[in-house]
């Protein structure tokens, strides 16, 4: 079928398979064109691997290190008359690419939170690597079903204690508004620090633990975000903080767990991306925009693979110093944060409008970005031809 961009809301509901392809081996090459980084961890394992910071995970140890890699994620395959999802078709390129450079790459298809992908994911290591050196946690769902209770847990972006007002942008039309949000009750602050705290990440853990499937100085690595204080009522002293901050106090668990392997956990503070995940969060997609413009003005900008790249070969490489700061995370965000950058964010905050909004952002670098991750836009990729929905994990095969 030939395959366009259908928008609703803030997610595409189409995916283009040549484009997605396309995309993963743009990210290649550029890990690639890095060279050799000598001491990356050879057996991984990546939990959320479809999209993303996940995706780039399990690029950068396997092209950068020769790595064996699994992957896991929760993704719709296509059908004859119906797209599957970006993550699925970025997973079937990727084990393509990886298995043409003669890399070990499997994956399953499943619910992560459960016990049963738990023990499946436990048997293909038994089976096929025997122990992984790194665990990296990417989950990004907005829902949870809890493995003992049944119960099922949706997340939620909301301020605590007091409403939140501020601007919001409309990334398809371009119009800046106001936005308010309500305050969060107790339940609805449970409910997200189960869904996206540590509590899985945890248990994943334990689960490789207790099965023998964990290497000698095994490193496991869960990904937040923290951002500037114009979106912290929303994001970092909001709903989501609390997870995040419930997700900084379960890697230190899991490293008192992983002492007597020599073993460690960590947080990495990434930047803000355009993704599918910070695409449905109230006004950080205008900050980004902001973000965007300033960070490419002064060559700082990265996107997913940038920054994955910088913390395997700066932080995680052997003779590589993490450089934790005083909360003990890794903070790939340093280029983000700099003093002049938020500097000039904040300064353009007050006066962005529909009206000033293109001059003061990269609008369109944010719009470009939101249809790469579904495939679309991509250089070389005919867009007019028909393309193949029906793409099975050459892994199942």
């Amino acid at each position: 079928m030939i395959i366009k961009p259908k928008i609703r809301g803030f997610i595409c509901t189409t995916a283009h398979p040549d484009g997605c392809a396309a995309n993963v081996r743009q990210q290649i090459e550029f890990v690639r064109g890095k060279g050799t980084v000598a001491g990356l961890p050879k057996r991984v394992l990546v939990i959320g691997s479809s999209t993303g910071y996940g995706l780039a995970s399990r690029i950068v140890p396997a092209f950068a290190g020769g790595a064996a890699t699994a992957g896991v994620f929760f993704e719709r395959p296509g059908e004859v008359d119906r797209t599957g999802t970006a993550g699925w078709y970025n997973s079937v390129a990727f084990e393509r690419e990886a298995h043409a450079a003669g890399l070990y790459a499997k994956s399953i298809n499943g619910d992560a939170f459960s016990d049963t992908v738990k023990q499946q994911v436990i048997a293909l290591i038994k089976a096929d690597l025997g122990q992984v050196d790194a665990v990296i946690y990417s989950l990004a769902s907005p829902r949870r079903t809890h493995p003992k209770t049944g119960v099922t847990h949706k997340s939620c972006l909301k301020p605590l204690g007091t409403a939140f007002t501020n601007k919001t942008v409309d990334t398809d039309k371009g119009t800046v508004t106001e936005i308010t949000i309500g305050p969060a009750d107790d339940a609805e602050v449970a409910d997200t620090v189960a869904v996206m705290g540590g509590e899985d990440w945890e248990m994943w853990m334990d689960a490789l633990d207790a099965a023998g499937v964990l290497a000698p100085g095994v490193v496991t690595v869960a990904y937040s975000y923290i951002g500037p204080s114009l979106t912290w009522a929303i994001y970092r002293n909001g709903t989501i903080g609390r997870a995040k901050e419930h997700l900084e106090e379960t890697a230190d668990r899991i490293t008192a767990k992983l002492a007597a392997r020599e073993g460690r956990a960590w947080v990495s503070v990434n930047k803000a991306l355009v993704t599918q995940a910070s695409s449905a969060i109230p006004v950080v997609p205008l900050y980004i925009s902001l973000l965007y413009k300033v960070m490419k003005e002064k060559g700082l900008h990265e996107g997913c693979i940038e920054q994955i790249h910088r913390l395997f070969a700066e932080r995680l490489a052997p003779g590589a110093h993490p450089q934790p700061d005083e909360e003990g995370r890794i903070r790939i965000d340093d280029w983000e944060m700099r003093e002049d950058v938020q500097a000039e964010v904040a300064a353009a905050w007050p006066q962005v409008s529909t009206e000033t909004l293109p001059s003061l952002s990269d609008i369109e670098g944010y719009r470009v970005e939101f249809l790469r991750l579904f495939g679309f836009g991509l250089p070389g990729v005919n867009y007019d031809a028909e393309a193949a929905t029906l793409q099975p994990l050459p892994s199942a095969s």
